[in-house]
């Protein structure tokens, strides 16, 4: 099915006017930029990404216990659009299959999670391993290598053991959950750890602690509402993530790395935030607060061994936990240990201030977010989630932010969006994603300018993402994967933005670029 003559030199926006770029009621924008293919080095790594609730299936499969995510989907009423991950992407029994697309698709990289409770059923430092659920990753990272993809492994996207959210509360008992934690990372450091390079602590921790602990739209759905408390319990949940990922981080180092020859971070995910008002002080403040609450807050502790930024100390004051002078000194102590920023990245939102005193959930720093600026203009045209909008510049602007405050080479770890509609098209018209070619050309192009213009150093961009999956409170609805998936039939399809990517990235390396840093 390969296209190998798809035109990338065509900007590819121009043709989706009138098309499938939403309703009339659009907000205006400004033009986006032409697609110019701009050239990468000639090291830089692409790749695709996933998460095993999202595509494994299989809940129970040899010996493999649940995670908050099995609960989460199955509540009656339904909190995940009355669908579940019970078969996704069906992927634990196919993975021959996924393989071998992947292989077709001329990838140098796979990003994917370890689902804990095959590994440890029950989660537990003193719970037993699970050898099955130890084979089956086994048979993925052989499958890979084989193919000369190389293995980047997550160990926690979001599913954390029931048992252990039962016995303790998971995140909320840090000292418990650091101890688990630790265990389990180091079982995967010792059965996978001889074939893996590059490991990942924990996926997008701001997630975890906000749509997990403050909202309660992802699991384990905790919010002032249902029983918890969202004043308090996010900033807790926050920094057992930060204290379990330098618990691990420093393992890894002093145990494996020397032998291994691996390295480990972690994946922040973030808008950029522009003003509302660009020429209100108030509203560029808040745009840089913003990044500091969502970024930042996780950021300047592990990549710079510093306390939690100053505006959220002095907005949350004591409900944001204290690190005690020995945590600190081990944080600073690990902080140079990092050797890459993994940056999860989708789209731009304005940031607009709020001049009350923040209530007392506020997890924002009293900011608004919207999608229009002061004069009604949206921050670019809308993909197939309200939320996520195409803005190039905003994406240059926060790989600079993040460039000059941690100094870290940086993976772009997750990018991608939804075309507008494509849930609803059959799927010879989904697979022709020339709105998403649109988003990858633009965003390609965007980390070459990075690069050459600004001295930042990008190594690798992986696509969110491998296969359309389920899409966690959304279900399956949005359509991110580079392959198209029949829930149906379970039937694979390659949409033509596989094959943008593949020649593109074969394109764009040929050229290659001399860094200038």
């Amino acid at each position: 099915m390969e296209n190998s003559n798809v035109n990338v030199n065509v900007n590819m926006f121009e043709a989706l006017k009138g098309n499938s770029l939403g309703s009339p009621e659009e907000p205006p924008y400004d033009p986006l930029p032409p697609i110019e293919d701009l050239p990468l080095p000639s090291t830089f790594r692409w790749g695709t990404a996933t998460a095993a609730y999202q595509i494994e299936g299989s809940p129970t499969a040899d010996g493999k216990g649940p995670s908050i995510w099995d609960t989460f989907s199955h509540l009656s009423p339904s909190r995940t659009n009355n669908e579940n991950g019970d078969i996704a992407c069906d992927h634990y029994n196919r993975v021959e299959e996924d393989l071998d697309l992947m292989a077709s698709y001329g990838m140098d990289v796979y990003r994917f999670s370890i689902a804990w409770t095959r590994i440890i059923p029950l989660g537990g430092r003193n719970d037993p391993v699970n050898a099955q659920g130890i084979a089956f990753y086994n048979k993925l990272i052989d499958g890979l290598l084989a193919r000369r993809i190389e293995p980047i492994v997550t160990l926690y996207h979001w599913d954390v053991p029931a048992a252990l959210y039962e016995r303790y509360g998971a995140f909320l008992d840090t000292a418990e959950f650091v101890a688990d934690f630790e265990t389990y990372a180091r079982v995967c450091f010792e059965a996978f750890g001889d074939r893996v390079r590059k490991w990942v602590t924990f996926n997008e921790p701001y997630i975890i602690a906000i749509f997990g602990h403050h909202s309660g739209v992802l699991a384990p759905g905790r919010s002032t509402e249902t029983g918890g408390d969202s004043s308090t319990e996010p900033w807790v949940v926050g920094h057992t993530l930060i204290l379990s990922h330098a618990a691990v981080v420093g393992l890894y180092i002093r145990d494996y790395a020397g032998a291994q020859k691996g390295e480990i971070s972690i994946v922040l995910n973030g808008h950029w935030y522009e003003p509302w008002d660009a020429s209100d002080p108030a509203d560029r403040e808040a745009a840089q607060r913003r990044l500091e609450f969502y970024i930042a807050w996780f950021g300047d502790p592990i990549f710079l061994g510093k306390d939690y930024p100053s505006a959220m100390r002095a907005q949350l004051g004591d409900r944001l936990p204290q690190f005690t002078e020995e945590e600190l000194a081990r944080l600073r102590q690990l902080a140079s240990r990092h050797t890459f920023y993994g940056m999860n990245h989708y789209s731009t939102k304005f940031a607009k201030a709020l001049h009350e005193p923040p209530p007392l959930d506020d997890c924002t720093g009293n900011v608004e977010e919207l999608s229009t600026n002061k004069t009604g203009r949206a921050v670019g045209p809308v993909s197939g989630m309200p939320w996520l909008r195409v803005a190039p510049h905003g994406f240059r602007k926060l790989l600079g932010w993040i460039w000059a405050r941690y100094k870290l080479p940086i993976i772009v770890t997750e990018n991608g969006c939804p075309d507008p509609g494509e849930s609803q098209t059959p799927v010879e018209q989904a697979i022709e994603d020339k709105f998403r070619m649109t988003y990858l050309g633009l965003y390609l192009d965007t980390i070459s300018r990075a690069i050459t213009e600004d001295g930042v150093q990008v190594e690798g961009y992986y696509v969110w993402s491998l296969m359309d999956n389920f899409e966690w409170s959304a279900g399956y609805g949005p359509r991110y994967g580079i392959t198209h998936v029949d829930f149906q039939t379970l039937v694979r399809t390659p949409k033509r933005s596989v094959w943008y990517l593949k020649h593109t990235f074969e394109e764009r390396r040929r050229g290659s670029l001399t860094r200038s840093h």
